[in-house]
């Protein structure tokens, strides 16, 4: 009888950090289509569409800013899961939720990217919210 609850706490186990690794793997990705995507900006703000009557009317050069930030903080969260920290549980689920808004909002200057980059967060925010709270402290 004792090797059913054992058995268990296993596969609970396997799939937790499974999903907490699968959810780096998807962060650090974003994270560096952000950063790459930053660079452009910064870089060469004339490889990005322009949209003149867009509501949302940023510099592009400040975008790309903002975009090597995010992408840098992502990166830098994506590795602290690797650890399975809780701070990078947190964190991701905010950084990625950041990423979202900031792609949603730069979608007519480069919206596949973006729609791209706003498919991989959300697919972090599920794999760090998928974990039910018993499942996390035993991984």
């Amino acid at each position: 009888m004792s090797a059913q609850p054992n058995v268990r706490d296993q596969s609970t186990n396997t799939v937790a950090g499974g999903l907490v690794v699968f959810a780096a793997v998807m962060l650090l990705l974003g994270g560096l289509l952000s950063v790459f995507r930053g660079i452009m900006g910064i870089a060469k703000d004339d490889v990005f569409l322009r949209t003149p009557n867009y509501v949302f009317k940023f510099d592009l050069t400040s975008w790309g800013w903002i975009h090597l930030v995010l992408g840098a903080i992502a990166i830098v969260v994506g590795l602290g899961l690797f650890r399975l920290a809780v701070w990078a549980r947190i964190l991701g689920v905010a950084v990625a939720s950041l990423l979202i808004i900031a792609n949603f909002l730069s979608i007519p200057y480069y919206p596949f990217w973006s729609i791209t980059v706003i498919a991989i967060c959300a697919f972090v925010i599920w794999g760090l919210c998928a974990i039910r709270r018993d499942d996390a402290r035993m991984t």
